[in-house]
């Protein structure tokens, strides 16, 4: 696998297009790639931002979140939330490298990873070619970020063990590799998170990646997911009392 990150100019909210940022850095992609933009450069095209004066961080949260805990949980007075079927510190919303802006998630980040998708196989005249949208995640019982992906399109997130065998003869009962996400973080590893100003990433060289000539499918989104009842961690996020998102 290869990873080649790329340096841009400093994006600002509300001056950019994301088309125009990929027209000028994006300037070979080759067939069986993915594609990896971080959400707040996406973000900051859609003027998914708001000034720090003009808003109340706790009140934009709470907006943009499914489910909450207060912060006056959290040992350090961050609100925990469930958002895109992700947990996330403050429903994602950032304030590093926004000149001033909270930048809050995009709009609707798979609809752009699809758009995006459709504009690679057309300037570059390829038919095989993923994108990944990121953002950064915490770890449990673990210091320090690593990426997520928030969208993808392009190819199957997935790749199911089941019912083959490891190196002994054993079948698999419930192993499944995690392609989307596992892409994100080695991706967010190369590209930084400080002041590398490397917001765009292309990933080469990934045979274990099965692309598709096509969207995911909305069985296919809703398979990526997996519902809190039988999440392995479910009886630790069920034993809390969340409380309800204006999202």
């Amino acid at each position: 696998m290869k990873i080649i990150a790329i340096k841009t100019h400093k994006i600002r909210p509300h001056r950019e297009t994301l088309f125009g940022i990929l027209d000028k850095y994006l300037k070979s992609v080759k067939e069986r790639s993915v594609v990896v933009i971080t959400s707040k450069i996406v973000s900051m095209c859609e003027g998914r931002v708001v000034k720090l004066d003009d808003a109340d961080k706790e009140d934009l949260i709470e907006k943009e979140a499914e489910y909450f805990l207060p912060p006056e949980k959290s040992k350090y007075n961050v609100t925990l939330t469930i958002k895109g079927n992700l947990l996330a510190a403050s429903s994602g919303i950032d304030e590093s490298n926004g000149a001033g802006y909270y930048i809050l998630w995009p709009k609707d980040p798979q609809k752009t990873a699809n758009e995006v998708r459709r504009y690679l196989k057309k300037r570059f005249s390829i038919k095989k070619v993923g994108v990944v949208i990121t953002d950064s995640k915490t770890t449990p019982l673990r210091w320090g970020t690593t990426g997520v992906s928030i969208a993808y399109s392009g190819f199957l997130p997935i790749y199911s063990y089941i019912g083959k065998r490891d190196i002994f003869g054993r079948k698999f009962e419930m192993q499944k590799a995690n392609i989307a996400d596992a892409l994100s973080a080695s991706a967010v590893l190369a590209m930084g998170e400080g002041s590398e100003q490397t917001p765009l990433a292309i990933i080469e060289d990934i045979p274990f990646v099965k692309f598709q000539e096509k969207n995911p499918t909305k069985k296919e989104l809703r398979d990526f997911h997996i519902n809190i009842d039988d999440d392995l961690y479910g009886p630790l996020l069920k034993g809390v009392k969340w409380h309800k998102g204006r999202r």
